[in-house]
């Protein structure tokens, strides 16, 4: 071969063998950034999660489900999918939430390995915390701890711990929110999560106030202002790792911490707690729904101007608030009732009357919006319960029905054995009839008991169907008596504030009246407490006044409601403040008007009647 084209198909063949090297090289990248894509995605809605930008959020966790589901890994499809149940339960979008966190556990049951079962079992505690179904949440708490077990995912233990850190925080329980807390943070230092972090340190600071507040000890004081302050240095450190709201959070908590347990007369106290509100605002300005943050450094302000008596500035800054907090696409009632409050108040404190009993209207408004508000989540909330509750009995009649199928599956299988040794036993005793009958007769024996069996077996599911039909109905009798029980309890405590009132309205006080209009919020007229009952017992009522011969009074109404309850006389006529002969009395003469006998039991009439 010429020397000069030998080295021309060297070098030729070396520029094939480096593109090829190149393609592979390039294929190799493309393939481990397709493989970091969920990830990746997950850690951007998670971002946009703290930041509260939801929609994008919800976005950015679907596409990294797509991704995970198109490599086939369940695992980052599952952390993805918690993701999403988070954004869902910050919006208080309770049936999304329920989707995001079945499709989290579907999903982890694909994976087939602990942390994906974890991150799934987390995201049903955050279900049921999000709709008040404590106990459930527990469960499904401690369950992902069990399913992690020794493993060193310290990010998932630090948000479980933090969990159950919450869940505590409902019972005031001190021994578990100190030891979850600081469990959380543990796990929390160990990872890059700095907001995680940020949160876990406000908790140690909320467990520290806990113990402050048993002890009066001067040491936990301070504990509270230092975790707050850890809270501050990493948004120092990591001003772009920490979302603007936890480290605002932790500034209203600093200024708070300065308001209260301080004397008035500390400059420096005051000095700090006005510098830390101020801070909070600046933080928020651009942040996204942080105006009730910036409400609440207002509100501190407003309290130290009310101190120095410069009621124009405090006017000015709870002004502020106010108009600040009605422009809301979405009102934060809880914090436009404080607001109005403290109008009201301050208003009250300069004597105009007038501005004071507006806002005191305001705060009435408010709150009725707000209860609204309150009943429209609880309702969403019990619809989930309802309809979890209905998918746990669903997959335990499921199983139930497996393991019968299994049984019957056995028996076809013995059937269908003895009936190929009872052909094979034919076959080879042809030639002798009468044992080919005998074995027929035999056979047939065999069939007529699996129908029986078959007969037993549906006459017993049929049995235990209906036993369960009526003790979900005995459930429910009981469920519509216990809430009868706590609107009848509401109304008993209406009349015990008007009495109270009546007996207090001959003093000269103005601050009693005014208690009496912030904590009366609901009406005072029996007619709602009936509403709320009809809604529970929709026909109690309409069947009671139907079977009615002369027109039943309120009064007339209630004692029957309570009667229902199965109340004895005494105790209603405690309820009722009346002697028990009035008592007695009116079932009399509640008897005649429903057209009952001497004989005739009223207790017996009014429980078969609801």
């Amino acid at each position: 071969m010429n020397p000069l084209k030998s080295v021309l198909f060297f070098v030729v063949t070396c520029l094939l063998s480096y593109s090829a090297l190149c393609q592979t090289v390039g294929v190799g990248h493309a393939d481990a950034a397709e493989r970091e894509k969920p990830t990746l995605l997950t850690q951007m809605a998670e971002s946009h999660r703290i930041n509260e930008n939801y929609k994008i959020g919800i976005d950015e966790g679907k596409r990294a489900v797509t991704a995970a589901l198109k490599l086939n890994d369940f695992t980052a499809a599952t952390k993805a999918y918690v993701v999403i149940a988070n954004i869902y339960a910050n919006m208080q979008e309770f049936p999304s939430l329920k989707k995001a966190s079945d499709s989290a556990m579907l999903t982890a049951k694909r994976a087939s390995n602990s942390l994906a079962m974890t991150y799934a079992y987390y995201a049903n505690a955050f279900l049921y915390k999000s709709i008040d179904n404590s106990e459930l949440s527990i469960k499904y708490g401690q369950m992902a701890l069990k399913e992690l077990g020794k493993t060193s995912d310290h990010y998932i233990l630090a948000k479980i711990y933090y969990l159950l850190y919450a869940l505590n925080t409902r019972w005031d329980n001190v021994r578990n929110i100190n030891r979850y807390a600081r469990l959380a943070t543990d796990n929390a230092i160990l990872t890059k999560d700095y907001n995680l972090l940020g949160n876990c340190y406000t908790a140690l600071s909320i467990s520290a106030d806990y113990n402050y507040n048993a002890s009066k000890s001067a040491a936990q004081r301070d504990s509270i202002l230092y975790f707050l302050k850890k809270v501050e240095e990493i948004y120092e450190y990591h001003p772009k790792e920490i979302a603007p709201k936890t480290y605002g959070i932790a500034c209203i908590n600093i200024a708070d911490y300065y308001l209260k347990n301080f004397e008035k007369t500390d400059n420096d106290a005051k000095a700090s707690a006005i510098q830390y509100a101020n801070k909070a605002q600046e933080v928020m300005k651009d942040a996204t729904n942080g105006e009730e943050i910036i409400a609440s450094g207002l509100g501190i302000l407003s309290e130290y101007a009310i101190r120095e008596r410069n009621y124009p500035m405090a006017e000015s800054y709870l002004m502020q608030a106010y108009s600040m907090m009605q422009v809301q696409e979405v009102p934060y009632y809880y914090t436009l009732v404080n607001i109005v409050r403290s109008l009201s108040r301050l208003y009250e404190q300069i004597g105009n009357d007038s501005m004071a009993l507006k806002f005191q209207k305001k705060v009435t408004e408010y709150s009725d919006k707000l209860f609204d508000q309150k009943q429209a989540l609880n309702a969403q909330k019990l619809e989930i319960q309802y309809e979890a509750e209905k998918k746990n009995n669903e997959v335990i009649l499921l199983r139930q029905r497996e393991k019968y199928n299994q049984k019957q599956r056995y028996l076809y299988i013995g059937i269908s054995i003895v009936s190929l040794l009872g052909l094979i036993f034919m076959f080879r005793a042809y030639h002798f009839r009468l044992r080919y009958s005998l074995q027929r007769e035999k056979q047939l024996h065999l069939e007529k008991q699996e129908a029986k069996l078959q007969a037993k077996l549906d006459k017993e599911e049929q049995l235990r169907l209906r036993a369960e039909q009526q003790l979900l109905e005995v459930q429910q009798q009981q469920l519509q008596k216990e809430m009868m029980a706590n609107v009848l309890q509401l109304e008993h405590k209406k009349q015990v504030f008007s009495q109270i009132k009546e007996k207090l309205n001959d003093s000269h006080g103005l601050n009693i009246n005014r208690i009496w209009n912030e904590e009366l919020l609901l009406d005072n007229d029996f007619k709602d407490a009936k509403l709320h009952i009809q809604q529970v017992h929709p026909d109690f009522f309409n069947l009671l006044n139907e079977k009615a011969q002369q027109k039943l009074t309120p009064l007339d109404l209630k004692l029957c409601a309570y009667l229902h309850l199965q109340m004895d006389t005494k105790k209603i006529a405690s309820i009722l403040h009346i002697e028990p002969k009035s008592v007695r009395m009116s079932r009399y003469r509640i008897k005649q008007k429903l057209g009952l006998g001497k004989d005739d039991d009223l207790n017996v009439f009014l429980q078969k009647l609801g």
